[in-house]
């Protein structure tokens, strides 16, 4: 008997996202679960103020096919298909866990840098995925 059915991977495309996406891949088989694969690509935010107005849609819609490749680069790897992959817009411990409510995940795959001291009180996406999540979450230690 199988402890997962569905495995929620979600990377933030760094270095470390092959990583994430091994350890998520290794449990996905060992439980003959599953695997989808999720990027949030995060609002640009600008503090230049009111008086300049920027419309920063063109970068956005940059990042966002940037992600895609990169995610489809990825997803190729380890054979993850096309319907399982996602690129979505937004918070990413929101969408992480409004993917994981709609696909019925049962575990989620994040990264996790374990910060300390300030960065640990201010939290991190590993943390608040964690905490409002309704399914185990595995973050998985990257970076040295």
């Amino acid at each position: 008997m199988s402890l997962y059915k569905h495995v929620l991977v979600a990377v933030d495309l760094t270095e470390e996202a092959d990583e994430v996406l091994n350890k998520a891949k290794a449990i996905a088989e060992a439980n003959d679960a599953r695997l989808t694969l999720v990027h949030v690509v995060e609002p640009l935010s600008v503090a230049y103020g009111s008086d300049i107005p920027l419309d920063l849609t063109t970068l956005q819609d940059e990042i966002t096919q940037q992600a895609r490749e990169r995610i489809n680069k990825l997803a190729d790897k380890i054979n993850i298909e096309k319907g399982d992959q996602h690129v979505v817009y937004g918070r990413p411990e929101r969408e992480v866990h409004r993917i994981a409510e709609e696909c019925g995940i049962d575990l989620i795959v994040v990264g996790s840098h374990g910060r300390h001291g300030l960065a640990l009180i201010l939290g991190s996406t590993s943390t608040s995925i964690l905490h409002g999540a309704t399914c185990d979450v595995l973050a998985v230690r990257v970076g040295k």
